[in-house]
């Protein structure tokens, strides 16, 4: 015992009672805060070596009572925190997004993870965001500060901490993130000849002549196209996002289609008619546009792996070095080089506003004039003859060879 027991002073009045716990080899300290509705007592309880460490553990019990604060939470770690957010705090978001904050989360749990929540402060947080500086970009440490300062505001809300630290902290600057780029003009025009052969093609011309995003690519019906327009339409009304719903209201768009990319999805309709015929009672009809050979939609690895295949192809570009969305990139590239205005391109890739358009292809956009299907039908001269296909640029090509990223 480290205090003389005989000699401890006279308790003030409210201070509460003190007594050694021969058992535990420590002082007890309770006290009887309120009463419930039967009028049971609720007593707070604290202990420590000394009657003076026993007295502030009350105190703190005490004041977490009074802010009222989870009882036993005290000891709840920031793994366990982030669990409970992953399994119930995360609202209506789809499974991709799941796995994705499963996969940020698991920097917390691995750096944290051990430290109680109450526990937890500022210079936690910064080391943990810090030590990331050397191998993660920018972006990801931001991500990965959201989603900390979601698991603590979700326990702010069930009363289990009283203040959000992270809140507090800065996200400091990460690596350098992979700069997006495009196909120069001869790639594209390499592209759209060399992988007339691969299944992939009709999605390939479509993404990047009419600038639509992989989730609304993946989730075209067939409903929405209109091939018997002039010009032939396509209206991009849906994504594989939850609820099926656009990226942004002013994403819900009907585009004229140029004509390579109408006679493109003609041929991936009689594509699609041989699969299901070779299917038979094995075709699920989902009315999707881009489908496996049994009628059922492509998940992003299906659309990655077959462009990167697609692009093995053509020489002048290397497969591991592009993924499906930058045909939208390309698109905008070439927007640019067929003269259309900044405002243009964002209405017709679905952007809020330029801010977006400019700030993602600063390096690419010179503001004239023209439209989406009218400059792609200028940038590829087409000449369908059966199943063969022929096409000329109308104009010759400025800076063979030069990277959109130059």
């Amino acid at each position: 015992m480290t205090e003389d027991r005989a000699t401890t002073p006279r308790r003030t009045r409210g201070e509460g009672g003190v007594y050694w716990n021969e058992k535990r080899q420590r002082f007890v300290a309770t006290k009887v805060v309120a009463y419930d509705e039967r009028g049971k007592e609720i007593r707070k309880t604290g202990t420590g070596k000394s009657r003076t460490a026993a007295l502030n553990a009350l105190k703190d019990r005490i004041k977490e009572y009074e802010k009222g604060l989870a009882a036993g939470s005290d000891k709840l770690t920031v793994r366990e925190a982030v669990n409970d957010w992953i399994l119930y705090g995360q609202g209506q978001v789809d499974d991709d997004t799941v796995k994705k904050h499963e996969h940020l989360c698991a920097h917390i749990v691995d750096g944290i993870g051990d430290i109680r929540l109450r526990k937890l402060t500022t210079k936690h947080v910064e080391r943990l965001l810090s030590s990331m500086t050397t191998t993660h970009a920018t972006r990801t440490i931001v991500e990965v500060r959201r989603c900390l300062n979601n698991v603590v505001k979700r326990a702010m809300a069930r009363e289990i901490v009283d203040r959000n630290v992270v809140e507090l902290v800065v996200v400091p600057r990460g690596k350098a993130g992979r700069a997006s780029k495009s196909l120069t003009e001869r790639q594209a025009l390499d592209l759209l000849t060399l992988t007339k052969g691969h299944w992939m093609y009709a999605y390939i011309v479509v993404s990047m002549l009419v600038g639509v995003r992989t989730e609304e690519m993946r989730a075209l019906t067939w409903d929405r196209v209109d091939l018997d327009a002039s010009p032939a339409t396509i209206a991009v009304w849906r994504s594989v996002r939850k609820g099926g719903d656009t990226k942004t209201p002013k994403s819900r768009r009907t585009l004229a289609v140029p004509e390579l990319a109408a006679e493109a999805l003609r041929r991936r309709r009689r594509e699609q008619d041989a699969d299901r015929g070779r299917a038979g009672n094995a075709w699920q009809d989902t009315g999707l546009v881009y489908t496996t050979t049994v009628g059922t939609g492509l998940d992003a690895a299906n659309v990655r792996r077959a462009f990167r295949s697609a692009l093995r192809q053509v020489p002048s570009v290397v497969p591991e070095e592009w993924t499906p969305r930058e045909l939208r990139h390309s698109f905008v590239s070439l927007m640019s080089a067929g003269g259309a205005p900044a405002e243009e391109i964002a209405r017709v890739v679905g952007h809020s506003d330029t801010t977006t358009t400019e700030r993602v292809y600063r390096h690419e956009l010179r503001p004239v004039i023209q439209t989406g299907a009218v400059v792609m039908n200028e940038v590829f001269s087409v000449e369908v003859v059966g199943p063969s296909w022929h096409m000329e640029p109308l104009f010759t090509m400025p800076s063979e060879g030069r990277s959109a990223d130059a």
